[in-house]
């Protein structure tokens, strides 16, 4: 009905007016195939970071000037606020690959995927919840077993290499 067509589309920019849509964000859903668990890898690299981090600060004793208590406090703020972003950092990759990248062929030659997947997830919750650096470095292997899977479902064979990162570690990469 073309006659209703100015209408609407008058009703639709009152109503974004008022209530302005949310900004939608995704890879590309295009499919592009431009996957890679590179960014997930450096995040768990990142979380294991803040907690070696969070682990070094020394606490200030009880008759602290304020200005070293609230030191103390930003550094301890800093830390786990990049931790929580790097936490749904990797949880995005993760999920972007999983849901994207993997098909039902992938599953069938790579049944523990989907497992796996669930168990990022979970971990990635826990590592952000606490400051225990054994979760941070099970939350690194989980995502470096993920890659190499992802690498091995795209018919590449995987080499770990070290970080040179201050937290140590190693990547997954392509061997090729």
């Amino acid at each position: 009905m073309p006659a209703f067509s100015p209408i609407r589309e008058g009703v639709t920019r009152l109503w974004d007016a008022v209530r302005p849509p949310e900004p939608v964000y995704a890879h590309c859903d295009i499919p592009c195939g431009i996957y890679d668990p590179i960014d997930a890898q450096l995040s768990a690299m990142t979380i294991v970071r803040m907690d070696q981090l969070i682990a070094e600060l020394a606490s200030p004793p009880m008759d602290a000037k304020p200005e070293d208590r609230a030191g103390y406090v930003a550094k301890v703020s800093r830390y786990t606020t990049v931790k929580e972003q790097h936490a749904e950092k990797l949880k995005t990759e993760v999920r972007v690959i999983w849901g994207d990248f993997f098909t039902p062929d992938h599953a069938k030659q790579f049944p523990q995927i989907h497992e796996l997947t669930w168990k990022i997830m979970k971990q990635a919750s826990k590592a952000r919840q606490g400051t225990n650096l054994a979760d941070a470095q099970e939350l690194q292997k989980l995502v470096q077993e993920f890659a190499e899977i992802f690498w091995q479902a795209k018919g590449q064979k995987t080499r770990r290499v070290p970080s040179l990162q201050k937290p140590g570690g190693e990547l997954v990469v392509p061997a090729g």
